[in-house]
């Protein structure tokens, strides 16, 4: 129990000693360490000693304690701090901050975090430890100069232009990677090539020290060096190319001056490489005008040069026009006079130098006033003197001088006077309509069409419609009898007998159309160019430039803002010839050019490119008419109500020659085996092209209209868009149609002769022709003969006989190629009723005569008998249609005489003579073979006679 008792007393003892231990410890580390509240640090990358201000000190008050008083280490708060720090002196408080590893000032150049120091506690095992408060720490990392300076590009370019210095051509960079400013700025740059005209600053702006020359040197090669502000070089040099351009000259570059048309190639690109230099100003607006020149190509350009007439038909004006100029011809020669341009190539334009003039026959023109009618020409005039220049005039025939109406120049003005007819009300009424032109005396074509309608008259010229300046009114004209005559480049003073006012200038293709308007479709038709420009925009500028073009597309204006953009519209602009054989020379081409910049005024100055389009000869085709040129007709077919046709195989073919590589295999060459040398062959192509004017004239005697004439289904022409006028020469056939038509026409053309007693032979000549006789055929000549027989309708009594007498009319058709083969004596002997009965009779006697001498024979000379009857049978046929008359009161010595012997035997020997003789010659010259010598006549008479009993029915 005592033990018990002082077992728990112990415990209590220990208990408060150790309470009073702890409340004595307690009192031994009171105070918690002491630090600045902020320090700066310095470190130098790649180094892990860092520079503080202030230095790193920890103070504790329970200082000289042993532990209590004592820093034991400093603790860094933060995410991923590079740093450590380290107690250098636990008595003292001292530290320091250093890296872990190497910085990288590239990478980071400042470090921020916080530190607090703690002390030891109170013993060896830190109990008690206090900590200090936490101080915020900054610390920079020093750069070091370990990165060069880089170049940004590998190479620099420039393109500087002779004769002007630059205060910058270009600028150089380069860049350091290092971190401090010091060591990152790059301080200077240095041109390393010794010797070269050009400088550079410290910015890297390089610059030529003196006017650089083209022809010294076209490109300057330099090196390029750059330092930081550590003196460090780059890692390497660069490479800088400066160009060197002659003196910049505003302009169009790529233009070629001559510019070959191919006919028949479509479009031709005419600026395929152009490009407008500007000298790098600063472009506001472009525009451009290219022109293309073809006043002196027929009449202002390249149009079809048909006839005036052809021409609008093909533009679809109706029938009713009349040609009042047209080409000299058989059936209009009232122009052969007038000097023309004696050329095919263009249009044929007629020349008046103020002394010639024309009348036009009375027929040719309606010239009545009481319906519209229409007037179109083309003419050239220049300033003249003052005085009246008529072109159409319509005037008194005799008596008097009174124009009933005419057109006429007057002071570069053009007049129209119409005088009223005299059976209207006499009142005044519009006679005279003045329009002022330039046109009229620009020395230019240009196209007049007036379209007249009593009391009205409306203008147009180059298809714009223009409106007369003054209308003046006057009496109609007193009533006469006296007829009109219709002249043209004068007008005709029927009281003088004489021409007056006279024209000086060129026209072509004056028409006049009675009782029609032209409309304004068929107007401008008729002044559409076949020549021209054209464009294809491309999509991407198209919203980007705009195009225009004038009515005949002889000029085209661009405009744009956008250099690249007009470049690539310059360079579609287009030639366009749509004509299947062009007018061959030279078309001139102009382009002007306007450039304007910020302050809208011309600030570049572009010089005019000129040049030219030749359009080469294109190859002219050969127009062939081959068919039968000789054959003979029976005289009943030329006087039949059908008549005879002229060119019943009628061929047209039109051919064009050219040149081709040797390699190459045409169907037809030429001229190839005459020189070994020849690289190229010349082979001939068929082609297809149209026909304007066919032409049929008689040669020999003009046709004799009483008894002969050439005829044509009209049906036909009509339907065919075709015309036909006739003369005593022959026949034309006119208007533009493709060369089958023409075939299928000239097939219909008959010829019809009522009187063919006389007439033996015909002869015809047809020529054809394209583009206004630009293009003409061979000469392709028939000659047709004529047949003539005995008509056995004359004589009742010879219908015994009749099939045998006509069988030779049947067989009239056949080509006898050239030869006469009938007199007028052979075609006279008609047999009579008694000779016919005659015949008869003795025929049958010595039919029956041959047929006993036959059996007799038959049985010894059966092979004979064969050949003798293939014999007969072969002659049988050959002149079954011959009629042999035999006068039995007549001896054989008196039925010919020695001269009708002579001249069957020379008929015979000319008809044994021709290699194409027909069957028709067969006949007949077997039939003049009766005449031969005596010692054969027996036998002759007794073959003839039995010619003509194989005929006879028993």
């Amino acid at each position: 129990m005592q033990f018990r008792g002082n077992k728990q007393f112990a415990s209590a003892v220990g208990l408060v000693l150790g309470l009073l231990c702890a409340v004595e410890a307690a009192k031994v580390n009171k105070h918690k360490p002491w630090i600045e509240t902020t320090y700066h640090g310095i470190v130098t990358e790649n180094d892990d000693k860092v520079l503080l201000d202030p230095p790193l000190i920890a103070l504790d008050k329970d200082a000289p304690l042993r532990y209590a008083g004592e820093i034991c280490g400093f603790r860094i708060h933060g995410q991923n701090v590079p740093f450590e720090a380290v107690v250098l002196d636990k008595s003292t408080g001292e530290g320091v901050i250093r890296a872990k590893d190497k910085l990288d000032c590239e990478l980071q150049k400042e470090h921020t975090f916080t530190i607090q120091a703690y002390d030891c506690g109170e013993g060896p095992d830190g109990a008690n430890m206090k900590k200090s408060h936490k101080a915020t720490v900054h610390i920079q990392v020093n750069d070091i100069n370990e990165y060069s300076p880089v170049f940004k590009e590998k190479s620099y370019k420039a393109t500087v232009i002779e004769g002007k210095k630059y205060d910058s051509i270009l600028k150089v960079e380069a860049v350091d990677a290092d971190c401090s400013f010091q060591f990152s700025q790059i301080c200077s740059y240095e041109i390393v090539t010794p010797d070269v005209p050009f400088t550079i600053d410290k910015d890297g702006y390089i610059k030529n020290t003196e006017k650089l020359n083209y022809g010294k040197d076209h490109m300057y090669k330099l090196t390029v060096t750059a330092y930081d502000c550590g003196k460090s070089r780059a890692s390497e040099d660069v490479l800088v190319k400066i160009n060197v351009k002659p003196t910049c000259k505003p302009g169009w570059t790529g233009f070629n001056k001559r510019i070959e048309y191919e006919p028949g190639t479509g479009s031709l690109a005419l600026f395929p490489s152009m490009h407008l230099e500007t000298c790098d100003e600063p472009i506001t607006s472009i525009q451009a005008s290219i022109e293309l020149e073809t006043n002196h190509i027929g009449k202002g350009c390249d149009r079809d040069t048909y006839s005036e007439k052809s021409l609008h038909k093909l533009c679809g004006a109706s029938t009713g026009t009349v040609e009042l100029l047209p080409a000299p011809s058989s059936s209009a020669n009232w122009t052969v006079g007038l000097p023309t341009d004696n050329g095919h190539d263009s249009d044929q334009v007629f020349e008046f130098n103020g002394t010639q003039a024309i009348k036009v026959p009375e027929g040719v023109v309606s010239t009545s006033l009481k319906e519209p009618f229409t007037v179109s020409v083309w003419m050239r005039h220049g300033p003249g003197a003052h005085e009246k220049e008529t072109i159409l005039c319509n005037s008194d025939k005799t008596e008097m001088n009174r124009h009933h109406f005419s057109l006429y120049v007057h002071n570069c003005r053009l007049i129209m006077l119409l005088r009223q007819d005299p059976s209207e009300a006499e009142n005044y009424k519009p006679a005279e309509f003045h329009w002022k032109l330039d046109q009229v005396c620009d020395k230019e074509w240009h196209h007049y069409v007036l379209n007249v309608e009593f009391l009205t008259v409306s203008l147009f010229v180059d298809g714009t419609t223009f409106e007369p300046f003054l209308v003046t009114e006057d009496y109609p004209l007193h009533a006469s009898k006296i007829d009109t005559q219709l002249t043209i480049g004068a007008c005709w003073q029927g009281g003088n007998a004489r021409m007056a006012q006279f024209f000086r200038g060129n026209l072509a293709g004056l028409m006049i159309r009675s009782g029609k308007l032209e409309n304004k479709k068929v107007i401008d038709c008729l002044y559409t160019c076949k020549e021209g420009l054209d464009v294809q925009l491309p999509e991407e500028v198209a919203s980007a430039v705009k195009v225009e073009f004038n009515p005949n597309q002889s000029s085209l204006t661009v405009e744009g803002d956008d250099i690249d953009a007009f470049d690539k519209v310059m360079q579609h602009i287009s030639y366009l010839n749509s004509r299947q054989f062009p007018t061959p020379g030279i078309r001139h081409l102009r382009v002007s050019t306007t450039v304007k910049c910020f302050n809208e005024e011309a600030c570049v100055a572009v010089p005019e490119a000129e040049g030219y389009i030749m359009v080469l000869q294109p190859e002219e085709p050969k127009i062939s008419l081959s068919g039968i040129d000789h054959f003979a007709r029976g005289a009943a077919e030329f006087e039949s109500q059908e008549g005879v046709t002229l060119f019943p195989e009628l061929r047209i073919v039109s051919t064009i020659t050219r040149e081709v590589e040797a390699d190459a295999e045409p169907e037809v060459t030429q001229g190839a085996e005459d020189d070994p040398t020849v690289q190229e062959t010349v082979v001939s192509e068929e082609i297809m092209h149209n026909l304007d004017t066919c032409e049929v004239t008689a040669v020999g005697d003009e046709l004799d209209g009483e008894h002969e004439s050439l005829e044509v289904d009209l049906a036909q022409l009509q339907q065919r868009g075709l015309e036909m006028s006739s003369s005593n020469v022959g026949l034309v056939i006119t208007g533009v149609n493709t060369m089958a038509n023409y075939e299928q026409v000239l097939h219909l053309i008959r010829y019809k002769n009522w009187h063919t007693e006389a007439l033996f032979d015909r002869k015809f000549k047809l020529v054809c022709s394209e583009l206004n006789g630009r293009y003409i055929s061979n000469d392709f000549k028939v000659e047709v003969n004529v047949i003539h027989t005995a008509n056995p309708m004359e004589h009742a009594n010879n219908a015994m006989v009749q099939p045998n007498f006509i069988n030779p009319v049947h067989h009239a058709s056949v080509d006898l190629s050239g030869h006469n083969l009938v007199n007028a004596h052979q075609a006279s002997v008609v047999p009579s009723a008694a000779t016919i009965v005659i015949v008869v009779c003795v025929s049958f006697l010595v039919f029956m005569i041959i047929l006993g001498v036959f059996r007799i024979r038959a049985a010894h000379q059966r092979t004979m008998r064969d050949q003798e009857n293939g014999k007969e049978n072969e002659m049988d046929w050959d002149d079954s249609a011959l009629t042999i008359t035999v006068n039995p009161m007549e001896t054989y010595e008196d039925q010919h005489s020695s001269e009708e012997e002579e001249e069957e035997e020379e008929e015979s020997e000319d008809g044994e003579e021709e290699d194409d003789i027909t069957s028709a010659e067969s006949e007949s010259s077997e039939d003049e073979e009766g005449g031969e010598p005596e010692d054969q006549q027996g036998a002759s008479r007794q073959q003839q006679l039995e010619w003509d009993d194989s005929t006879l029915t028993y």
